[in-house]
């Protein structure tokens, strides 16, 4: 697992999984009836990917389930929430299991969310959609800011916050995340525009002449009424490009550089007040620890 991952699982998730991984079968663990134990509520992802349940089942034919499942004791004795390991839950179900191997820990409503999300942050098996719903949930239901959710996850605040902007994005086009008629890249672009009607007028574009990302963008620019940006020149250096890349990652935000005859210009982009703040407290040297 990535360090960066590892040190934003929290002391309360290391607890429930040392290192952010299910440990492998040993005595300590219980056999617990599949039907005993219910989804864990606060699971973010939406659905699983049929083919690979089928190969995972398939294995656990052949070989059993290897790592325990992570439960918790609910208030009905004999019964259990899952924490961690849905994906070999439902695929010891099609294997046609009754009984798989567990470790019992205790949970709060808190942990079984962000446990369930930092498993599949990194396994990479939310879309962004689910990702911002459930970075909604652990801002609204147990009062965490960004920097919180971004310490507890292992991603950048800036990540984050962009990330929830996402949900405020028309219906229609949050649908057609799910349903990957669009990329996030897409809607990134669609959030440059200030209204839900012109949010849907730009979407109704991208989707019926199938535009690329960077194409979407343009698009967007020309609603704005600016300029498209001007295809890069042949004496445009590496120089200059890689200096915008280091800018745009050490920011965290989209950033123009373009060089003239004499001087230039650097352009940096802001979507709310608080990425505003973010970028400034980088400039400034005012970094919050």
């Amino acid at each position: 697992m990535p360090m960066s991952a590892k040190r934003g699982l929290g002391r309360g998730l290391d607890a429930l999984i040392p290192g952010g991984q299910a440990p492998p079968l040993t005595a300590g663990a219980a056999q617990a009836p599949i039907a005993a134990i219910a989804r864990n509520p606060r699971q973010p992802r939406g659905r699983l990917d049929p083919n690979q349940l089928e190969e995972l089942a398939n294995s656990i034919r052949e070989h059993g389930v290897l790592q325990p499942l992570i439960v918790a004791q609910t208030s009905f004795p004999g019964q259990y929430t899952l924490i961690a390991g849905e994906r070999r839950l439902e695929a010891a179900k099609l294997a046609g299991l009754a009984e798989v191997p567990v470790l019992i820990r205790e949970a709060t409503e808190q942990q079984l969310l962000e446990v369930a999300l930092v498993e599949n942050i990194q396994r990479s098996d939310l879309g962004p959609l689910e990702t911002a719903l459930a970075y909604k949930h652990l801002a609204e239901d147990f009062g965490l800011s960004h920097e919180g959710i971004a310490a507890r996850v292992g991603k950048k605040r800036v990540t984050v916050t962009n990330t929830l902007r996402l949900l405020k994005l028309p219906q229609r086009i949050l649908e057609a995340l799910v349903v990957e008629e669009i990329s996030e890249g897409h809607a990134r672009a669609l959030l440059m525009l200030p209204t839900d009607q012109a949010q849907l007028a730009a979407f109704g574009t991208v989707t019926r002449q199938g535009l690329n990302v960077r194409q979407a963008e343009e698009l967007v620019h020309r609603l704005q009424g600016q300029k498209p940006p001007r295809a890069a020149q042949p004496a445009r250096s590496a120089e200059t490009e890689a200096l915008a890349t280091r800018l745009r990652e050490r920011l965290g935000t989209k950033v123009n550089l373009r060089r003239g005859r004499k001087g230039g210009t650097l352009t940096l982009h802001f979507y709310d007040d608080e990425e505003l703040n973010n970028i400034a407290g980088i400039i400034l040297g005012e970094e919050r620890a």
